[in-house]
């Protein structure tokens, strides 16, 4: 009797490492993208210290009239860590904008590159059908700045991949994959938009994927390093140690208490009984210009016609009351973040727009905090004139699109 089950278990795991998969990406919600690093660092062999960030990000996926599977991010950076000093940072988190295109196969195209994700185009899956053992190579992109220098350089990797296994991670079904490249920068490529100091990198990498069958989204990465940058001046950087990249869902807004609360100071638009109705106004006559819509992104808040000191970012008296109005429900949404944006009028200088827009966007952020609201919950990001929701040939217009964005992210 032993004999036979122990045939049949046979069987059935020949039968299993037999079976075809395809794996694709199919990722269409709000997702949280983490990439945490821990490396010792060696300047010239000598032992500096340890080097640990982490970067997050909400990316979602939008509609966009040109390119398809669009998606766009807000990342910014969490903690630092230099020479053995730890840092941790919480205050306000500026954003840093990123959008990109990714296909069925997991290939990754940038639209607005500002250096993250750092991990391009990975992993990528074969087009067909793979069993367990199965070996594929595909090529990626890593975004560096080994030295925070502000100035991001590609380096092209070639990939290694096998399918190992199949298995479970925080109870979601997962294909488990082992990937392994080289760093080889500097010999048959150079990124003439990258940093002119950096002469060459190389170096290992070998890394365990899981990837989630329902998805193809790769809910965690650990990717062991040992990598080396040399600069033109002769000085040579380490780095060893682990990238880990995971995947992590925003908590969903409790919307039974957070809409009931908008409604109380809100004026119900026609269908009153429609919670999910997309817009509605704030009823209090002091509290003017203030909407909400739902988003794929969460709900948004969207404040207008603040009323600022001409060019600049200082608050004018009279705006207290929205504030109030607006922290209150911020506070009801306790596990979520919040991203504020700000926005201008176009009057020609788009440079100065921007700033404005971001410092703006800050200023709101301050000013909730003194309300009761945990810095650390906020990313700020300015768009200047280039969201515009009405004409710009009117004053009405205008003060339409001078406003802030308040969205509750999830």
């Amino acid at each position: 009797m032993k004999k036979l089950f122990f045939v049949l278990f046979c069987v059935f795991v020949n039968l299993n490492c037999f079976s075809q998969v395809l794996i694709q990406y199919n990722q269409d919600r709000t997702y949280t993208l983490v990439e945490r690093t821990d490396l010792r660092r060696y300047d010239n062999g000598r032992y500096i210290g340890l080097l640990s960030r982490e970067v997050r990000s909400f990316i979602n996926q939008d509609e966009h009239p040109k390119y398809k599977n669009f998606y766009q991010g807000d990342f910014y950076v969490l903690e630092k860590t230099k020479r053995n000093s730890f840092e941790v940072t919480l205050g306000i988190n500026e954003a840093i904008p990123s959008s990109f295109t990714i296909s069925e196969d997991g290939n990754l195209t940038m639209i607005e590159d500002n250096g993250f994700p750092s991990f391009r185009s990975f992993p990528t899956f074969p087009k067909d059908k793979i069993k367990i053992g199965d070996k594929w190579n595909a090529t990626a992109e890593r975004a560096v700045d080994p030295l925070n220098k502000g100035i991001i350089t590609r380096l092209p990797i070639y990939i290694q991949y096998q399918y190992t296994g199949d298995g479970k991670y925080h109870d979601e079904d997962i294909f488990i994959l082992k990937a392994q490249w080289a760093t080889r920068y500097g010999i048959s490529y150079f990124d003439s938009q990258g940093d002119r100091e950096l002469k060459s990198a190389m170096g290992s990498h070998k890394a365990d994927i899981y990837v989630s069958k329902k998805t193809g989204c790769a809910l965690l990465v650990r990717d062991i390093v040992d990598e080396t940058f040399v600069y033109q001046d002769g000085n040579k950087i380490n780095f060893q140690g682990f990238i880990t990249l995971f995947t992590e869902y925003p908590p969903a807004i409790d919307r039974e208490i957070i809409i009931p609360t908008l409604n109380r100071i809100a004026k119900n638009n026609d269908d009153k009984n429609d919670d999910d109705s997309q817009k509605d106004f704030f009823k209090d006559k002091d509290v003017p210009d203030i909407s909400y819509e739902n988003t794929s992104r969460g709900i948004r808040l969207t404040i207008q016609n603040l009323q600022f000191k001409p060019n600049s970012s200082e608050l004018l008296p009279g705006e207290e009351n929205r504030l109030n109005q607006i922290a209150k429900v911020l506070k009801q949404a306790k596990n979520s973040m919040f991203l504020v944006e700000g926005h201008t009028a176009s009057t020609g200088n788009i440079s100065g727009e921007k700033q404005l827009s971001v410092e703006r966007a800050y200023t709101i952020a301050e000013e909730l905090i003194k309300r009761g609201i945990s810095a650390e919950k906020f990313i700020y990001k300015g768009s200047g004139s280039s969201k515009p929701i009405a004409t710009n040939e009117t004053p009405e217009g205008m003060a339409k699109n001078r406003r802030v964005e308040i969205t509750i992210l999830e």
